[in-house]
């Protein structure tokens, strides 16, 4: 189940499920003309979709903020059929980017609702495998809210396995945890992407393995605003999707070890974890 709070979580959300309706080809309001089995769930995308007796796909999703404007945009937008309107929800008053008012006093109003539809979107499901929560770090919903929201979400609901493409490396968020937070207190996420490029662009781009690698490291290609050479890294997981061969990515990681723009802490030189996805990504 994917859970949207705030603005940014919400419009990063509404595009996510634009590229999940792309790739299995599900139209803006949920039927999928290509689908010969009305009512039969397909792992492959029925863990993201429930499907009704009429064959419409409706997303696995709660999206919710503390103030209208944004939620309404999808109300009124293109995939507006796409959603359930029970799992869109906004308040009167937003948290103003206040840490405290998402979580004590506006997101207090709020909470309850939430996590009602959570339950009823939970029931409909035949094994629920987890949460995928998108919000900002920082603002007052996206911070307080959110805080508040999982710390209900972790007493009512126990530990969770993972969902994943198939893949020659698979790697779960319990390796996460282990190898990559070895000082909880100490560790700040820095979350990389490549490549970033226009839809034109990607057309006419072909980049390697070392090229792709090389770039989520640069600056231009973070997203979050800050300057890794100032500090060092104490581990690092890549994540590649497409047509990637372990032995290209290990030949990328040893180019890193031997360059001098990335720094690793010295207690911890080989701390990567890979992850392969076979499955291509799509351009919008």
């Amino acid at each position: 189940m994917s859970l949207h709070v705030g603005q940014a979580g919400v419009q990063i959300g509404n595009s996510c499920w634009e590229l999940y309706c792309l790739e299995h080809g599900i139209q803006p309001d949920g039927q999928m003309p290509a689908d010969d089995s009305v009512g039969v769930a397909d792992s492959s995308y029925n863990a993201f979709f429930s499907e009704t007796q009429n064959g419409q796909h409706v997303p696995r999703a709660v999206m919710v903020d503390l103030e209208p404007t944004v939620i309404d945009e999808i109300r009124t937008g293109l995939y507006k059929g796409l959603y359930n309107p029970m799992t869109l929800l906004t308040g009167k008053e937003d948290a103003a980017n206040n840490f405290a008012r998402g979580y004590y006093t506006i997101g207090k109003e709020k909470i309850d609702a939430t996590l009602d539809v959570i339950r009823k979107l939970s029931d409909q499901a035949d094994s629920l495998q987890g949460f995928l929560v998108f919000h900002s770090f920082g603002g007052g919903t996206g911070s307080g809210f959110t805080s508040l929201l999982l710390d209900n979400l972790k007493l009512e609901y126990g530990k969770k396995i993972k969902l994943e493409f198939d893949g020659a490396i698979n790697v779960d968020m319990t390796e996460f945890q282990t190898n990559l937070v070895p000082y909880p207190r100490i560790h700040f996420p820095l979350v990389n992407y490549a490549p970033v490029l226009s839809p034109d662009q990607a057309k006419h781009e072909q980049m390697s393995t070392n090229q792709l690698t090389m770039s989520c490291f640069e600056p231009s290609n973070q997203m979050v605003k800050c300057n890794p050479q100032d500090g060092k890294y104490m581990a690092c997981c890549l994540l590649y999707r497409g047509d990637i061969v372990p032995k290209d990515v290990n030949s990328s990681i040893q180019a890193i070890k031997n360059g001098k723009n990335v720094q690793f802490v010295a207690w911890c030189p080989t701390g990567f974890k890979v992850r392969l996805m076979f499955m291509k990504y799509i351009i919008k």
